[in-house]
């Protein structure tokens, strides 16, 4: 790249400040994250580390905003603001699947929620093995420092090589683009609080830590970035709701 030039990265989950540790001028990297099907997903994700150029950032944002697309700016941190939300809300998924739970019913709660798909079918869409290795570069260490162990159920799949809706079977087996799926079990308040619970709590993390400052902005966001119910004003709105009850 020419001297000046701007450098950016689509990274999901690896830290911008980590890619720009050998770099002459670590000012020139921004992030511009989208997701899939960027056709169809409105949000990017417009990063900035600690040494990122100010003068860049805003002009990723208008660039973002050039394209039609909407423009999240973040700082720098893993998993930014959708995958640091969304990683812990799959994996708690396949938890709960582990211990039981079948797919069909964790997916009708979500559904009932509002959400336009439940965790298991999205997990399926997206590939089990974006999953699992999401997972790991999300996962948060022990006391001792260790990493937990993926979800049974996940490790599984990906060794068959059952990846979701790319291989035709994942949790589910997919038939013309459409998972095939049996009945659920009922999808109770609090089957919705469990599954919800970690997601709830990301959110509220990102806005103490500050890698996006506004709550506003957060909602948006994740009713962009994760479909989070749009009728329920965002995961932040619904809590300060819950709340007032």
């Amino acid at each position: 790249a020419k001297p000046g030039a701007v450098l950016a990265s689509n990274t999901s989950s690896l830290k911008l400040g980590d890619i720009a540790a050998n770099f002459k001028d670590p000012s020139r990297l921004v992030g511009i994250h989208f997701f899939n099907p960027v056709p169809q997903m409105m949000l990017v994700e417009v990063v900035h580390a600690e040494r990122t150029n100010p003068e860049h950032v805003k002009n990723a944002l208008a660039f973002v905003r050039q394209i039609d697309k909407l423009p999240l700016p973040v700082k720098d941190s893993p998993g930014f603001l959708v995958n640091r939300v969304l990683g812990p809300y799959m994996q708690n998924a396949f938890r709960l699947m582990d211990e039981g739970m079948k797919p069909e019913t964790i997916d009708a709660a979500m559904e009932a929620f509002g959400m336009p798909m439940g965790p298991i079918e999205l997990a399926d869409t997206v590939g089990l093995d974006i999953c699992l290795h999401a997972g790991k570069q999300l996962a948060k260490k022990d006391a001792d420092g260790a990493e937990p162990e993926a979800p049974a159920v996940l490790l599984n799949k990906v060794a068959l090589g059952h990846l979701g809706r790319k291989s035709g079977q994942g949790i589910y087996r997919w038939e013309k683009g459409k998972p095939v799926k049996g009945q659920p079990g009922t999808a109770t308040p609090d089957t919705m609080h469990a599954l919800l619970q970690p997601y709830l709590e990301e959110t509220q993390a990102v806005l103490a830590e500050g890698i996006v400052p506004d709550a506003e902005l957060i909602d948006a966001g994740l009713i962009f970035g994760t479909g989070f119910a749009p009728f329920r004003g965002g995961p932040l709105h619904y809590l300060s709701e819950q709340k007032k009850k």
